[in-house]
């Protein structure tokens, strides 16, 4: 999964990109079985490491496959909170991360920025108490808001400077017209030199021009086109005819 160009003659000094490289370090139990090391998209990282493209990398798949594990680790590797926030931030509630950010080598661009967001939806409650407990200039008071309101108010005080972005299921608390503005915030962090990891159900986000988009399976991860993810043909077939999912969940009709 390497991109191209970047091991040209003098190609490392011209990539641009705040995270060139995901591998695993010298730590890592490759074929041990051990989970998460026992999950095909973890363990394809660890033996074959990933190459993060510069502007939005989209993980697509089913609930288990790992996609969030592996936005997870990317952004603890980076030194982010594994609960979600900026650099910096250290608010932990309860520890449920898996082990794999350990296993993990970031090759960084020189003088590359070191500022990030990791923004996970299950876990914005807690974030938002530790900012009312240690108040900024531009914060507003979260907890008072509907959940979508504050994530779009997070995305207008945080999603603003170049940096490595991680995201986990954004669009949890997100309305359709909301998700078209993610798009739009996406697609402004990648024209200013920012970089964005990002786990997603939504057909609506992934399908951001230009973004390069892995379909995580039991197959491990495989690059893939918009219109051919299993996430798209389901949610289209699903529209032009609901009953022929539905009839299989549903015992009186």
């Amino acid at each position: 999964m390497a991109e191209t160009g970047a091991g040209t003659p003098g190609g490392w000094a011209r990539d641009h990109r705040i995270v060139r490289r995901v591998a695993a370090n010298d730590h890592a139990p490759t074929g041990s079985g051990e989970w998460p090391a026992s999950v095909p998209a973890v363990d394809q990282l660890l033996r074959e490491g990933l190459d993060l493209a510069p502007g939005v990398t989209f993980l697509v798949g089913e609930n288990g496959s790992g996609k969030s594990t592996l936005v997870e680790a990317v952004a603890m590797a980076f030194g982010l909170s594994p609960e979600g926030g900026s650099t910096g931030a250290r608010h932990s509630t309860r520890s449920t991360e898996s082990d794999l950010w350990r296993w993990l080598r970031l090759d960084r661009s020189l003088g590359g920025s070191r500022w990030g967001f990791f923004l996970r939806a299950e876990s914005m409650h807690s974030f938002y108490t530790y900012l009312e407990e240690n108040p900024g200039k531009r914060d507003p008071r979260f907890h008072e808001m509907s959940h979508g309101e504050s994530f779009l108010e997070v995305l207008r005080t945080r999603f603003d400077s170049p940096g490595l972005y991680c995201l986990d299921e954004p669009e949890a608390a997100l309305s359709f017209s909301a998700q078209i503005a993610l798009v739009g915030t996406l697609h402004d962090l990648a024209a200013g030199g920012a970089q964005v990891l990002c786990a997603t159900h939504s057909p609506l986000l992934v399908a951001l021009p230009g973004a390069r988009i892995l379909e995580v399976g039991p197959w491990g991860m495989r690059e893939a086109a918009w219109e051919d993810l299993e996430l798209v043909q389901h949610w289209r077939r699903y529209l032009d005819a609901p009953m022929r999912y539905l009839r299989h969940v549903l015992d009186d009709v």
